[in-house]
């Protein structure tokens, strides 16, 4: 048994829920003009929210969105490490 059978799954629904309110508040911020798309920390956000929502599709698969999720990964974390590359400032 490991420990991802052994936590019950609504621990799994609060993290997908906290990686929706991450989504919403980097939009909002990026909406307000408190955050840019090009800072380190838009794309940090996104990773982590994205990983947060496919961490919550453990309980209730959806293909779609798991596809969707493992995308912003991907292309949160190649805008994050291009970023990285041409500033040594931090985020």
């Amino acid at each position: 048994m490991n420990f991802f059978t052994t936590m019950p799954p609504h621990v799994f629904e609060a993290v997908g829920v906290v990686g929706f309110a991450l989504y919403v508040m980097n939009y909002g911020f990026l909406t307000f003009h408190w955050l840019s798309s090009h800072s380190r920390m838009y794309f940090a956000i996104n990773i982590v929210a994205a990983l947060c929502v496919l961490s919550g599709l453990a309980v209730s698969f959806n293909l779609a969105s798991a596809l969707i999720q493992i995308f912003w990964v991907v292309m949160s974390s190649v805008g994050l490490m291009l970023r990285l590359r041409r500033s040594p400032t931090m985020f």
